[in-house]
């Protein structure tokens, strides 16, 4: 079958959690033999990936504004257009805002299907208007898609509860297996000693509480433990700036947007991983995290409440003194490595249930 992608800002090597989750997915579909087309957002496409595949995945840019509050909706509604000619048999809106134009998609004969990552109305950056058309999004995403794919039982709990939608499939986030760097050169070059710093990786948008991970590592008594945070803002603004001054006060190491064998070493050498997120959905960082087998300190959001994880990794979020004191307390124990159950989790698995759910539309809505 010929499934077209949209929702995302594209692939390869563009940070995100929906970005990372069609970079995963969608060459195994390949591989299973399906053929898949992502429409990608013109602003992300540089010269290190302006190709027309990857992976077996053809790969379409389609115009999107660079401006935070009009990039997702433009673009959507162009790649409805520009999916519309390329009759494919399931068209895959990803995310609540871009599953605006499930009715526009469905008005031109198309069989739809809707990833729900989360309620991004809840991220603290969004105004009233944009709040608003997330929501409208999530509703007429929920109501007029065929199927509807959740990536965590609280998104499917949401649903139900809202718009009375029973029928939400579950299919879980995955992670890959790494390979762990053996080497150190990276993490040493950047001021960091093996063994002896936390981690945290994100966007550096309010929501994902950086703010308050800075704050609880300057209370800390640290001794010779350092603080890293992978990352950047997509769109640099007020909060972004401050917290580079928050950091840069408090010394903690800010690496920027890596990947590759930098990002290998920076997971590989760490002693704790920590994600103060007021937010997510399923975050692909804490996956990732226990994939290299780190010790997690997590926000207690319903999220981040993994079955694989104890009730000693979470601290009440937005609490600063909680935070502090559980860092406090895992560097003491020093529990790196730890093993986890992830096997919820597994990439080839995912892509054999989202195959399911896109025969099981075109069985139930054949083309008349």
């Amino acid at each position: 079958m010929h499934i077209v992608v949209i929702g995302t800002r594209g692939i390869p090597d563009i940070l995100g959690g929906v970005e990372t989750h069609c970079e995963q997915l969608y060459p195994r579909l390949c591989a299973m033999g399906h053929k898949v087309t992502v429409i990608r957002r013109t602003p992300y496409i540089t010269d290190s990936n302006r190709i027309r595949q990857y992976k077996g995945i053809d790969l379409i840019d389609v115009y999107a504004p660079k401006k935070k509050s009009f990039e997702a909706i433009v673009h959507t509604f162009l790649a409805v257009i520009k999916a519309r000619r390329l009759h494919p048999d399931v068209l895959h809106i990803h995310a609540i805002g871009p599953s605006i134009m499930t009715p526009l998609a469905r008005l031109l004969a198309m069989k739809v299907v809707m990833t729900n990552h989360g309620p991004d109305y809840d991220r603290q950056k969004w105004g009233r208007l944009a709040k608003t058309i997330l929501k409208t999004g999530e509703r007429l995403g929920t109501r007029f898609s065929h199927r509807v794919i959740v990536i965590s039982q609280v998104i499917a709990d949401i649903l139900r509860t809202r718009y009375g939608r029973t029928d939400t499939d579950l299919i879980y986030n995955g992670v890959q297996h790494p390979i762990k760097s053996t080497s150190t050169d990276y993490v040493r070059h950047i001021g960091l000693e093996p063994g002896k710093y936390i981690v945290a990786i994100g966007r550096f948008v309010k929501e994902k509480g950086f703010h308050d991970l800075i704050e609880a590592y300057h209370g800390l008594d640290a001794g010779e433990y350092k603080l890293a945070i992978a990352g950047d803002a997509d769109h640099p603004d007020t909060y972004s700036e401050s917290l580079k001054q928050q950091a840069e006060q408090a010394g903690v190491v800010l690496t920027g947007f890596i990947k590759g064998e930098k990002l290998n070493q920076l997971m590989s050498n760490a002693t704790l991983f920590v994600i103060p997120s007021y937010h997510e959905g399923l975050p692909f960082s804490l996956l990732e995290a226990m994939s290299y087998d780190l010790d997690v300190a997590v926000s207690d959001i319903p999220a981040n409440r993994l079955a694989c994880l104890s009730p000693d990794d979470y601290f009440k979020t937005g609490d600063i003194a909680s935070l502090t004191a559980l860092i406090q307390r895992k560097l003491s124990q020093q529990a790196t490595p730890r093993r986890y159950d992830l096997s919820d989790y597994d990439w080839d698995t995912i892509a054999r249930k989202t195959a399911d759910v896109y025969e099981a539309v075109l069985k139930k809505h054949k083309r008349k």
